[in-house]
This record gives C-alpha cells, sequence and structure tokens, in this order.
C-alpha cells in the first residue's frame, strides 16, 4: 500500500483565506479537501495517511523555518510519495508548493508531484526538481488536476521508466535522454526541414527557450521638466471598485483622475489585490501608489508635473498575454499624452 502524504495550503483546509495566510505548519487529523480526491482516485491502491497545511504567507515569509517544520512532519508520516497542491496559477501557493516538493524529493528520496497552471512562477523555479502536472488557472479544474496528478505519482511509486513529458503529461523538465534511433540525426533533421517547408506537423528535438529582449527606456534627459505618470500593478482602485477589475488574473485594467488629489486615504481609494495581505495597503494606498510623496516633489520642482491619470490592475496570476496588452495600451496612452516616464509600482 502506497502511503500518501498531501501538501495543501490554509484555503483548500478550511482553515481561512489571506486573514489566515500566516499559518504556521500542521497535520491535519483528518482527510479532507483536495486530500479526499487524491484518495478518491487512487483508490485501494494507496491510502492519504497525512495532510499537511502552511499558510501561503507564512511559507513565503519565513521560508527557511517553513521549509524545515514541513519536511520534519512529513518525514514522520513515512511516506512513499508526496502530492502538493494542486497551486492552479496563485504565486505564493506555487512557490510553497514546488519548494516543499522539491525539498522532499531531494532529503527523503521519495517522488513529488505537484500541479500548476504553466505560467505561475513556481513552474520556472521548481519544475526540473520535481514533476509538475499542468493545469488550468482556477479550481474549477480541480478534479482533472487531482486525478493527473494522482495518476503520475502512482506510476512514479512503481518504478515504471518515465516517458517524455508531452506523453506522461508533465511540464518538461529540462532532461535530455540518449538512446539509440533508427535513423540518423541527418535523416530525421530532412525530414523535419521538409515538412517545415510543406506546412506539415513537426516536432524538434531540441526546444529552445524563448527570451523576449526589452530594451531599457533611455534616461530623462531633462527630469526638472518631465512629466511622469504613476503605473500601478498593486490592484490601488477607488474605493468600491467602481471597474470591477479582477483581484486575481486581471483581464483589465483602470484609468482614474488623481489631478486633484495630493493623497490617497481609505475614504477614496483602496486595495483589491488578491495577491498580498492589503491591510497597510488599505490604511494607506500611498504605501502602494505614492501619490502624496509625488506631490511633495512635484512641488519642490524635482520634476516638471505629475500625469494627471493613474493607471492601474492586479498583477497576481495575470496571464502574460494580458499584461503585454496591457503595457502596450498603457504605452501608447501615455507617449499620446507627452508623458515622459513612468513609475510602475507593485506590491
Amino acid at each position: 500500500m502506497v502511503r500518501i502524504v498531501h501538501y495543501i495550503n490554509q484555503f483548500y483546509a478550511g482553515i481561512g483565506g489571506e486573514d489566515k495566510a500566516n499559518q504556521p505548519p500542521i497535520v491535519l487529523d483528518k482527510v479532507t479537501g483536495p486530500g479526499l480526491g487524491v484518495q478518491k482516485e487512487a483508490g485501494d491502491r494507496a491510502e492519504v495517511v497525512g495532510m499537511v497545511v502552511c499558510g501561503d504567507g507564512f511559507y513565503g515569509e519565513h521560508t527557511d523555518e517553513a521549509r524545515a517544520e514541513c519536511l520534519d512532519l512529513i518525514r514522520k508520516l513515512s511516506p512513499n510519495l508526496l502530492i502538493a497542491g494542486p497551486a492552479f496559477n496563485a504565486g505564493r501557493y506555487g512557490f510553497a508548493c514546488g519548494d516543499i516538493a522539491s525539498v522532499v524529493s531531494d532529503k527523503l528520496g521519495i517522488p513529488t508531484v505537484t500541479g500548476m497552471y504553466p505560467e505561475n512562477p513556481g513552474v520556472e523555479l521548481y519544475s526540473k526538481k520535481t514533476y509538475i502536472v499542468p493545469c488550468a488557472d482556477n479550481a474549477r479544474s480541480m478534479g482533472k488536476a487531482l486525478k493527473e496528478m494522482t495518476a503520475l505519482g502512482l506510476k512514479l511509486v512503481s518504478g515504471v521508466k518515465m516517458g517524455p513529458a508531452r506523453v506522461e503529461g508533465y511540464i518538461h523538465r529540462g532532461v535530455r535522454k540518449n538512446f539509440i534511433h533508427e535513423e540518423s540525426g541527418g535523416e530525421r533533421a530532412v525530414k523535419m526541414l521538409l515538412a517545415k517547408i510543406r506546412g506539415e506537423a513537426f516536432r524538434t528535438e531540441y526546444e529552445m527557450p524563448d527570451f523576449k529582449k526589452i530594451p531599457p527606456a533611455a534616461p530623462v534627459k531633462d527630469l526638472k521638466n518631465a512629466t511622469i505618470a504613476l503605473v500601478c500593478s498593486g490592484g490601488v482602485v477607488p474605493l468600491g471598485n467602481p471597474d470591477r477589475i479582477r483581484v486575481s488574473s486581471a483581464e483589465s485594467y483602470g484609468v482614474y483622475d488623481i489631478a486633484a488629489l495630493d493623497d490617497l486615504t481609505p475614504q477614496n481609494y483602496e486595495s483589491i489585490h488578491g495577491g498580498y495581505d492589503r491591510e497597510w495597503a488599505n490604511k494607506d494606498p500611498d504605501v502602494v501608489v505614492p501619490l502624496d510623496v509625488m506631490r511633495e516633489l512635484e512641488r519642490e520642482g524635482v520634476y516638471g508635473r505629475l500625469h494627471p491619470f493613474l493607471y492601474t490592475t492586479t498583477g497576481t496570476g495575470t496571464a502574460v498575454s494580458f499584461s503585454e496588452k496591457f503595457g502596450r495600451e498603457i504605452g501608447e496612452k501615455l507617449k499620446d499624452a507627452g508623458v515622459d516616464a513612468a513609475i510602475l509600482t507593485s506590491t
């Protein structure tokens, strides 16, 4: 009987949301939440012997401590397999799942599997250190993700030789294996070339990373006469979020007139960002969008003037395609308005 330990965060453990993100590592006294799905998929082949829980905030802010405590709790449960998440597109959760999975694999020498949306930052950090099953960006695909994660995990435990990522259903780990092929490299290369010329499908044998080269902007030549804009991915919006910008995985941004404002206060602005503890941002939104300091510098003549509009969205989980779209559109608007530079604030 395979012994499975399932790692989840405070939300899926039913402990709480962002208000409980600082939950230290614990072991639940029963199998619950996603753990029930893992047990269902495993059937009589395995047993979920424990569920280790840690708050996303605690793991991110006290990583060394959280890692050591979680590892100790998992070791005491004597598992043959660790399943973490799935984290979908939640950045902090993805980091925690990837980190504890990689540490358990290294320290305990057992297979580990987690699940993430391909654009989750945890994929880039940990895809070479653990097996990551690709999943959707939200929990609507929970059932499918748990089924695929459990199946992959049990296959790893069985010792069956693993095939390529595209066949086995995990995100490429950057591992290349040599084997004897019936055709020489030259023959295969020519066949790929001919297929490409004919417009037919083909698969390269050596995928290269696609790094976009973004040249840095030239420095502002005349700061004292420059117009500077504030742009924010920290989710600071007018009170009530009038444009209904999503708290994560944003598909829109807002443009708000700040010409008459010298300060952002809880009475006029708030943070709706779903990726960090908003307590201090909602007590003083200027900690994310420094309007108060920009006004002081403007009065002192450090720069020319502040652009009268704030551009804002939420960055957590937002797809690269939308981020690029926002950047192009906002950039064009700022250029058309004669803005010389922008300060992009995050969290």
